[in-house]
């Protein structure tokens, strides 16, 4: 097991014999600042921090996502208090060098899962171990899906909140929608008013467990609209990926190869459509959730062209990987990149980095769902049982700056658009999140833009034992986290206070939601309709 790595600077080698029987008694227990490797047990490690509630961040380039500036930031007590040249301060002060640097909010990753109980297992990366992974990556907040308990958004509510008492950094909730009565209606106004919770998610997959069909989709669109709360839906066609599935075992294809062969492109496409078009029957915002084919975005773009108000998110799989390796013969290695949808063969990934670039995709997340080898294993012999989920968290930071900055397709400043500020933007908590300004908060990032970096299962900070990324080398690394004041990831060292994650409140009526009266008074207008007609 390893040790803090500040105990094993303050300590003499004999007095680790002592460690467990002495350091706990005399450290209280709300400060604790860890190693997260160290606390990923039952077990953790209560070592005083030595941190500043004043920190200045001096000589480094400053970037939103509407302009960059050189800087200073000045930070107290987790919030940003000063955004200018030259700024003074006292001997009480932590001064941090960023010269030559880039200073960034941190990145908001609007699509996780975390401890999520999903096809008879559960995710291996729980609150504290996924956040603290994605910390060490630049990502300083995350919104995770609350699945319901027996169709219960209450139920699902509470445990969620159960499951993320050990968080270490700051996170909002989505909640999924997988049946529909007067109690899911009402439990919708409840997470909406009282909880915080802004967006509901549809799937449109997995038939038999969360799948919904048309007459729930467009009650659940109806009932957000009214709320103002965003409907989001994970798009494929759940009836014809069954049928593929079962074409697919009839032809002897049971590896991990059937998985993409069962749920082609054409089928995120027609749902996509679908989705999109009830959505503007309805007349009321859609984000579609993990964008992996050509089909879908251009699904999206059409929408986004005729002016509707449709949000595509990609994730960072299907960004920069393809679908070759499920063909590897290795079934352990092939499993690891099972994900629904699936990642896409060669070509689909160079357009979704394209549309984002050009603003026809508007944001990036990972739709983290991390199982290890031996839950992936469940499904040897049929694929349809390996557990859906790849890894991403710690690296989407990484990966963005090297495919989409680094090689010149995108700025730095649309760089902070796309991992941080718009999903703040869309969820209703921008500037306090997503943004380097005055009275924000403190959640910030280092990034060297000639440093590099190398993601290795070996090194990095999950429970899981692959990754999908493994060997990936690129330019441009997060050398300092600080998330809500705290330094927690410096000099390749991570340090985090299990707890100290602060649940993040999102109130509804986004931008997207402006307007939305007046096209509707519009459309009734233009009815002409009913029209008086003689009964004799």
């Amino acid at each position: 097991m390893e040790f803090c790595h500040r105990v094993q600077l303050l300590i003499p080698l004999v007095y680790v014999i002592a460690l467990f029987s002495t350091i706990f008694a005399v450290v209280s227990a709300s400060n604790e600042f860890c190693d997260a490797t160290f606390v990923y047990g039952d077990s953790g490690c209560n070592i005083p921090p030595s941190v500043s509630s004043k920190i200045l961040i001096k000589g480094g380039t400053v970037v939103n996502a509407h302009h960059k500036e050189a800087a200073d930031v000045y930070i107290e007590d987790g919030i940003i208090v000063a955004v200018q040249p030259n700024i003074k301060v006292g001997d009480d002060t932590r001064v941090i060098d960023a010269t030559g640097k880039f200073v960034m909010p941190g990145g908001i990753d609007p699509h996780t899962h975390l401890a999520m109980e999903f096809m008879g297992s559960e995710t291996i990366d729980d609150f504290f171990s996924g956040q603290a992974a994605a910390l060490a990556g630049g990502t300083t907040m995350h919104i995770d899906f609350v699945i319901p308990v027996n169709g219960s958004l209450s139920a699902g509510y509470k445990a969620y909140v159960e499951k993320a008492k050990r968080s270490c950094m700051d996170y909002g909730f989505h909640m999924a929608i997988t049946k529909w009565d007067e109690t899911v209606s009402e439990d919708m106004e409840i997470m909406v008013k009282e909880k915080g919770i802004n967006s509901f998610k549809f799937f449109l997959a997995y038939k038999g467990s969360f799948m919904v069909n048309d007459e729930l989709l467009m009650e659940g669109l109806k009932k957000c609209k009214s709320l103002g709360a965003l409907a989001m839906v994970h798009a494929e066609n759940g009836d014809a990926v069954f049928e593929g599935q079962k074409r697919m075992i009839e032809l002897g294809i049971t590896g991990p190869e059937g998985h993409a062969l069962s749920r082609p492109p054409v089928l995120e496409g027609e749902a996509t459509a679908r989705a999109i078009r009830l959505a503007g029957f309805v007349n009321t915002p859609l984000y579609v959730v993990h964008v992996m084919s050509i089909d879908a975005m251009e699904e999206i773009a059409r929408a986004r062209k005729s002016g509707q108000r449709v949000i595509g998110e990609p994730v960072v799989s299907g960004l920069v990987l393809n679908d070759s390796v499920l063909w590897d013969p290795d079934f352990h290695f092939a499993a690891r990149y099972v994900m629904s949808p699936p990642i896409r063969a060669p070509g689909h990934g160079t357009a979704l980095q394209g549309a984002l670039a050009t603003g026809l995709l508007q944001l990036v997340g990972t739709d983290h769902c991390t199982f290890n080898s031996t839950q992936k294993a469940l499904g040897i012999g049929d694929f349809r049982k390996i557990p859906n989920g790849v890894n991403g968290m710690e690296e989407r930071m990484h990966l963005v700056w090297d495919t989409m900055v680094a090689s010149g397709q995108i700025s730095v400043t649309d760089y902070v658009r796309i991992t941080s500020t718009e999903c703040a933007r869309i969820f209703n908590i921008y500037p306090r999140k997503g943004a380097v300004l005055l009275g924000s908060d403190a959640d910030i990032i280092i990034l060297n833009p000639n440093s590099s970096f190398e993601i290795s299962s070996k090194s990095h900070h999950y429970r899981t034992d692959t990754n999908v990324y493994e060997g990936w080398r690129g330019k441009g690394k997060v050398e300092v986290t600080i998330a809500g004041g705290r330094i927690v990831w410096e000099n390749d060292e991570l340090k985090v206070v299990p707890g100290a994650g602060k649940y993040i409140e999102m109130p509804p009526f986004s931008y997207l939601f402006d307007g939305i009266d007046k096209a509707d008074a519009k459309y009734l207008s233009s009815l002409r309709a009913p029209v008086k007609r003689s009964t004799t």
